[in-house]
């Protein structure tokens, strides 16, 4: 293979920033912005910090497992060719289409919250309009090439990463003192807040994994590395690089950023309990600014939200097209979207991928917010039954190559706590899982519509799996019988 083209023909053209950019832009987005604050207001910031302590650690283990496998095997739509290899081919069938509906369903839902927030400024303008002309941005970045996706993608994620970095400063000045704020005398930034009332841990377990739940949401994305791995430039050396930065980077930006929230905003701020999308002064990042002073501070952030969303949306379009694309080489989905442009862009399976995020447009013809959050409920489960499958492939992957006769020194990139790491990330995975609507089962009357939004990736995962592995009558792949050769740079 050269270093110009991967196995299934897509260009290698992606470099080390790309990789960086594009999983940060995947995985800061609202999660942050918005839903930060009513995690502070129903944990507490005590609780807040330890749940992004320890989902950050179940996604450190997930990103050095998934940063193991692509470094040795550098493959577009990975998550599928993993699972069919050192799995089970009805399980990287299931993985495929899984990771496929979440990020295609999740574009739909980022147009749809982006249409919400076009209504910041323009109240009379239809929801519609606004879905269908950033559909057709983001469509026109994936369209006309792989470096223009990462060059859109960096971009995007720049100014994220700038206003969480202007967040974390402005508030650290606050906090000593040094800038003076517009905050009540009895609540000056520092420690009082942080122990207001019943803080700083609030409501004890179940809040804790409520936290978690939104904690998990917000770090998806991260694995967007993976799907970019077919396509970036000497993957043996930029894939481990951008592993070690993306986790480090993201966990900082969002433990500082929690910490500098619970100092500031007291757990009980009404405001924080807001975080829908129309709700853009409550978002924590604003608030923060307009006590430092900035009286422009609604304006800023609703311009970086938009961004966000866009940035994921454009993350979320070029993550679902690649792995319908592999999926077609491979004979998992219809070969004609297989079919590359002259410049290496799998166009036929970008024009699927973006029908079905047409599903925004749904948001025109009921509430905005009722049809949002479904859709975000019926691809968030579907997230972590990904971050399930690269825990599993990794665990097959070390067994098999060492099986082989492998030599763990001769992996460009190694994952360290080898077995306790990946089964370690399965078993919060699995707990952050289950618990998600653990709460409709609590009351009295069991909220059935609930159930079924939260955990139809299950259902759907299962019947991709059985049903592929019935009908081909596949089996697990024995670990000297594993392909770890096919397809290496």
């Amino acid at each position: 293979m050269n270093n110009q083209h991967s196995e299934t023909g897509l260009r290698r053209e992606l470099k080390a920033r790309h990789l960086s950019m594009i999983a940060i832009g995947g995985s800061i987005g609202t999660g942050l912005f918005l839903a930060s604050g009513a995690t502070v207001a129903t944990a507490g910031p005590g609780t807040a910090l330890l749940a992004y302590g320890v989902i950050g650690i179940m996604v450190y283990f997930l990103m050095t497992s998934l940063g193991e496998m692509a470094a040795y095997l550098p493959i577009s739509g990975a998550f599928q060719v993993y699972g069919t290899r050192f799995v089970d081919p009805a399980f990287g069938f299931a993985l495929g289409w899984n990771y496929w509906f979440s990020w295609a369903v999740t574009v739909a839902v980022e147009l749809a919250a982006a249409s919400i927030v076009m209504g910041y400024w323009f109240p009379g303008v239809p929801g519609v309009v606004w879905s269908g002309i950033f559909l057709a941005i983001v469509f026109l970045f994936n369209y006309i090439s792989v470096k223009g996706f990462g060059e859109s993608e960096y971009w995007f994620s720049l100014l994220k990463v700038i206003t969480i970095i202007a967040f974390i400063v402005t508030g650290t000045l606050m906090i000593f003192g040094i800038m003076h704020g517009d905050h009540p005398a009895a609540l000056e930034p520092g420690l009082r807040v942080f122990e207001t009332g019943d803080a700083p841990f609030v409501g004890g377990l179940p809040a804790f994994i409520a936290a978690a739940m939104v904690v998990g949401f917000s770090f998806m994305g991260t694995e967007l590395i993976g799907v970019a791995a077919g396509e970036s430039a000497d993957p043996a050396t930029t894939i481990p690089r951008a592993v070690k930065q993306v986790f480090w980077r993201i966990l900082m930006f969002y433990v500082l950023a929690i910490l500098v929230i619970g100092l500031i905003l007291p757990y009980n701020d009404p405001s924080l309990l807001k975080n829908g999308m129309e709700d853009i002064g409550a978002s924590p990042f604003t608030l923060v600014f307009k006590r430092a002073g900035f009286a422009m501070a609604a304006g800023l952030m609703n311009t970086v939200i938009l961004t966000a969303i866009l940035s994921a949306g454009n993350s979320g379009l070029y993550a679902s097209t690649r792995m319908l694309h592999n999926m077609a080489v491979s004979g998992m989905a219809p070969r004609w979207l297989g079919k590359l442009s002259a410049n290496g862009v799998p166009r036929r399976a970008l024009i699927a991928t973006s029908l079905i995020a047409s599903l925004c447009f749904l948001t025109s013809l009921s509430n905005n917010n009722s049809v949002y959050l479904w859709l975000l409920n019926a691809s968030g489960m579907s997230g972590f039954i990904v971050w399930l499958g690269i825990a599993v492939c990794h665990y097959r992957f070390r067994r098999a190559y060492l099986h082989q006769g492998g030599q763990l020194h001769e992996l460009p990139y190694r994952a360290r706590w080898f077995p306790l790491g990946p089964l370690l990330a399965f078993a919060i995975c699995m707990v952050v899982m289950l618990g998600q609507n653990y709460a409709a089962f609590t009351s009295s009357h069991i909220d059935w519509k609930g159930v079924v939004a939260t955990y139809f990736g299950i259902p759907l995962f299962l019947a991709f799996w059985l049903g592929y592995k019935w009908f081909h009558r596949t089996r697990v792949v024995s670990l000297a019988e594993v392909d770890l050769a096919e397809g290496r740079v």
